[in-house]
């Protein structure tokens, strides 16, 4: 379909979406002071949670956007955002050589995330081919930067030094045997043709965003839902893990970073240097935000596996999908801990606080429906 300008309607609550991005913003602007030539920039996956926070610090900036939106996708995200949308996919690759001509940045934010399907080959469809597709037309119309949204997951876990567990880096590789799910393999896969790209000279930066947190989460992703749950004390227990915490508007404001400071064929981990926290501590950091007692109770992880496996194999049957994926069970075995300094000190990433992203995240839920009374 052709790309028609359009500012997408409003309604009440994409309105108190918009008002919390763009309040939120605000005092990041003030800093934002360098004399920066304005682009034409093409956001794909721009209704997603990372996505559609893009496109807001982006028009901030006074960029043009061309934003791709699937067909039927939830647009309340880009609610007032003056956005030339494109409806169509990163699986037809003469759509995105046409629609990415003239465009100087290129930020690729698209991504099929789950942890379960019946048939991964859609996911495998979007996130490793549509990448290529995607790149490969932001090549041919000569983009000046091209923005990889990887995930941390294709970053080594880290390592255990004298008893204490040492955050990964963007050094760390991964191996294969840490590769424990289809999510992860089909990002993995994808991250190599970025790479790959790069080393044959496009002008090619990779970001690697931990778990990002905030408002306008809107199916919730997989780290809003815990906050939902929460909130709605659907939490009796938990699994320990560990997670690296990051504002969703940080992550935005980092894609954009990269575009400005970031060297052709570098990753950058899109973190917070003080977000590394294990479950029971977001739990606490949750119980003293809300007032709602944090769950007590642990669950030991060979249980859980336990569980899982009965819950998917229900699964198999029903075609729902589980409560308690094995891929995330698995991943939960692990603190997922990463250090982001090259990118605070090579990009200059923001850090807002993780109980502010939280405590952000919570009142947009409230705000927005997501809390049964």
């Amino acid at each position: 379909m052709a790309a028609a300008t359009v500012m997408v309607s409003t309604c009440a609550q994409a309105a108190e979406c918009e008002k919390l991005f763009m309040a939120s913003g605000e005092a990041l602007l003030q800093n934002h002071t360098a004399i920066l030539p304005l682009m034409k920039c093409f956001v794909t996956g721009a209704s997603g949670f990372i996505g559609s926070h893009l496109v807001r610090e982006l028009l901030a900036r006074k960029h043009r956007v061309k934003a791709l939106v699937r067909t039927g996708s939830d647009q309340r995200g880009l609610a007032g955002a003056e956005v030339e949308l494109v409806t169509g996919d990163v699986s037809d690759p003469k759509l995105l050589r046409r629609e990415l001509g003239g465009c100087d940045w290129c930020f690729h934010c698209a991504a099929s995330y789950h942890l379960w399907l019946p048939d991964y080959k859609p996911m495998y469809a979007a996130n490793v081919e549509g990448t290529f597709n995607v790149i490969e037309a932001a090549g041919h119309a000569g983009c000046q930067r091209i923005v990889h949204t990887s995930t941390v997951g294709c970053i080594g876990l880290p390592k255990k030094v004298n008893g204490k567990i040492l955050p990964s880096t963007e050094t760390d590789t991964i191996a294969d045997t840490g590769i424990t799910n289809h999510y992860k393999r089909s990002k993995w896969e994808a991250e190599l043709i970025a790479a790959k790209f790069a080393r044959e000279g496009l002008p090619i930066i990779i970001v690697n965003p931990s778990a990002p947190v905030g408002p306008g989460d809107l199916k919730p992703t997989p780290t809003g839902q815990i906050i939902v749950d929460f909130l709605n004390r659907k939490l009796p227990a938990y699994l320990e893990t560990g997670l690296n915490w990051v504002h969703v508007r940080d992550v935005a404001v980092g894609h954009i970073l990269a575009a400005e400071k970031g060297l052709a064929g570098q990753r950058y981990i899109l973190g917070n240097k003080d977000g590394n926290w294990t479950m029971e501590q977001t739990l606490a950091a949750l119980e003293e935000i809300t007032g709602i007692p944090a769950p007590k109770m642990k669950i030991p992880h060979w249980v859980a596996m336990v569980v899982a496996h009965v819950d998917e194999g229900s699964s198999f049957f029903t075609r729902k999908p589980p409560k308690a994926p094995l891929a995330g069970v698995r991943m939960a075995k692990h603190k997922m801990w990463f250090n982001p300094a090259r990118a605070i000190r090579e990009l200059g990433l923001p850090q807002t606080p993780p109980k502010q992203a939280f405590a952000e995240a919570v009142q947009w839920f409230r705000k927005n429906g997501y809390v049964k009374k």
